[in-house]
């Protein structure tokens, strides 16, 4: 889905947004998007200040509408007004998604930070408080596009895809499969016992590097 993102394409992409760039890129971690660090002409003003860089995330074609895309966005525009320190993307021209050469991407402020040292229980207490502050804000309506993390779709469909697809090498898929019924029907268990829980909107991606 990348074979058109060049690096040519990723800065004129962040030009056609209006910055003037200055043609220094880095590729930053990214499992399924494609994000890169773009660095700027100095004496830029906007949205960004003074700042050298911005982040650039250009989404993996097919992978989400524009609406869960933006309904992502609207979420993280959400915390940012209630003081929880996330990086919004920028708005330009009314949007915060952008179209270029093909892809959709976003661009965001460059913003440092630092794994948390998880056996301090004092930062455990406090990732506690965070993330119970952002799931009350996630609590205050649902989402409409984004989908939502089930058994069904992110277990039973999935496996029966691989399954489907030949993903899987003949040797290991009576194996595989074993394992994989095991997982879902733990996970469709764990479902189960929390048929009291309601159903709010989260950041889905909660690991100690973000």
């Amino acid at each position: 889905p990348y074979d058109g993102l060049t690096p040519d394409t990723v800065l004129d992409a962040v030009e056609a947004a209006g910055f003037r760039v200055d043609g220094r890129q880095l590729a930053l971690n990214s499992y399924e998007n494609r994000v890169y660090q773009v660095g700027l002409e100095e004496g830029q003003a906007g949205p960004l200040g003074d700042a050298r860089f911005l982040v650039a995330k250009f989404y993996r074609p097919g992978r989400w509408t524009d609406e869960q895309i933006l309904e992502e966005h609207g979420f993280a525009g959400e915390l940012a007004e209630r003081e929880i320190p996330v990086v919004p993307a920028l708005e330009i021209a009314g949007s915060t998604l952008h179209h270029h050469g093909g892809f959709r991407f976003a661009l965001f402020p460059r913003r440092g930070g630092r794994a948390p040292e998880l056996e301090d229980p004092t930062t455990l207490e406090w990732l506690g408080r965070f993330i119970g502050r952002i799931h009350a804000v996630g609590a205050s309506k649902p989402f409409v596009h984004r989908p939502a993390l089930d058994v069904a779709s992110f277990g039973t469909a999935s496996r029966d895809w691989l399954l489907a697809n030949e993903f899987v090498p003949a040797d290991l898929r009576d194996a595989w499969s074993g394992a994989a019924a095991l997982a879902i029907e733990g996970a469709q268990a764990a479902f189960e016992r929390a048929t009291y829980a309601a159903t709010i909107r989260l950041h889905g991606d909660c690991h100690a590097g973000n």
